[in-house]
């Protein structure tokens, strides 16, 4: 055991400035519960949109994604990444709260939809290339598995009681009021922001172009080993798992006959397993290590998704057969998502972490959109059931690239030290 192995980790719940971040995450990680249950069901209640139009809902959402490459080596460029988390913060509540005031005078279309998509996908693109730096600025090296489970935790919270109140919220409110309550977590995010006082150091001198450091991202996450096998496996699981996200909610409306109350409350027992997954990550890890921690999130995560073909029987038992598969997946999401950030945050170099999560994000989030429209077409060519069965089983090849990687070896975050 090293000397920075030996040394316990900080008390992140005690630090001031870490505890206002998670406090505003998990505030807007609420909020976003309830879009993701009510934009797709503006899409399938109020417009009578077709399995293809809603995976191509899904796939606007992520597309923005494939702008990371440039876009985190503008972000590496600039000294005030808090400003920019703010910046994404305020737009992306601007752009939601043009949903309920168009539906309150009668003008929802599903090109307004598209475009909400689009823009709100944009927003958590600029947030999420900027929260890498600022994460690191916040947090030391040792905390970062501690750090990233505990926010794993309030997402898992979110997914819990989020999709409860969203369906509640869509049944008394109607879909798009209640996206106020997601435009409203973002102002609360970006107040909380504000008040994080952070020294972000200046980036170092440009020494190529824009084009050339967009090439040096590119470069590092294909030719660094564990950077690579990470970015083979997630993208595997993402465009697997988004052919079920394009058609999840379709399938629980329309062929399960579900509500949206009933979605929603399937969901949220669901979501249990996020929350132990996200608490069970760390021990797992210091057990077992943190490489064969993430194999199994990754194999745990898709592989129930095959089993929602199965879903029969009365009301009560199709939603405990939707909550039980949502709590297994959601279990295996978080082993795999809390080592697997760790650990890319551990071998990126400090001042390449903007264009390092820019590559990154444009292959594996930018493959999402071609994982939901696949879905939609799957949907309507073989059945819905039928699409989830392949994105259950296709899913699972993911865990090949870690086992033919470095990672399956690596145990804590030093051993993984550049």
């Amino acid at each position: 055991m090293t000397a920075v192995d030996a040394a316990p980790a900080p008390a992140l719940g005690r630090d001031r400035r870490f505890r206002t971040f998670w406090i505003g995450q998990t505030i807007s990680a609420f909020g976003d519960r309830v879009s993701e249950l009510a934009l797709p069901l503006i899409a399938v209640s109020l417009l009578a949109a077709t399995p293809v139009q809603v995976s191509v809902l899904t796939a606007l959402i992520w597309l923005p994604n494939l702008l990371g490459l440039f876009l985190g080596a503008w972000v590496d460029q600039r000294t005030h990444k808090r400003r920019l988390l703010i910046l994404a913060d305020l737009a992306r509540a601007a752009v939601l709260l043009s949903l309920p005031v168009a539906y309150l005078v009668g003008a929802v279309t599903l090109t307004q939809l598209y475009l909400v998509a689009l823009l709100t996908g944009a927003g958590a693109v600029l947030f999420a290339l900027g929260q890498q730096a600022f994460f690191v600025a916040l947090v030391p090296r040792s905390a970062y598995v501690d750090a990233n489970s505990k926010l794993s935790v309030s997402r898992s919270l979110s997914f819990i009681a989020g999709p409860a109140v969203g369906g509640g919220l869509v049944q008394a409110l109607s879909a798009p009021v209640a996206i106020l309550v997601d435009a409203v977590s973002f102002l609360a995010s970006a107040l909380l922001l504000r008040r994080i006082p952070v020294t972000e150091s200046p980036p170092p001198p440009r020494k190529t172009s824009t084009l050339g450091l967009v090439r040096e991202g590119l470069v590092l996450v294909l030719r660094h080993p564990v950077l690579r096998a990470a970015l083979g496996c997630t993208t595997t699981v993402n465009f697997f798992t988004f052919i079920a996200a394009a058609l999840l909610v379709l399938y629980a409306n329309r062929e399960l006959h579900l509500s949206p109350g009933a979605i929603g409350v399937a969901f949220g027992v669901g979501a249990l397993g996020g929350l132990a997954g996200a608490a069970l990550a760390p021990r797992l890890s210091r057990v077992i290590g943190l490489g064969r921690t993430a194999m199994i999130g990754v194999v745990v995560f898709p592989a129930p998704l095959a089993l929602t073909a199965l879903i029969a029987g009365p009301t009560w038992a199709k939603m405990a057969m939707l909550a039980a598969i949502e709590l297994v997946s959601s279990l295996g999401v978080m082993l795999m998502d809390v080592n697997l950030n760790a650990l890319l945050m551990a071998v990126t170099p400090d001042d390449a972490r903007g264009r390092r999560a820019g590559a990154y994000s444009a292959v594996n989030y930018g493959i999402r959109p071609l994982g939901a429209l696949v879905g939609g077409a799957l949907g309507t060519t073989l059945g819905l059931r039928s699409a989830l069965v392949v994105a259950g089983v296709g899913g699972m090849l993911a865990v090949l690239w870690l086992l033919a990687s470095p990672v399956r070896h690596i145990r804590t975050l030093d051993a993984a030290a550049p």
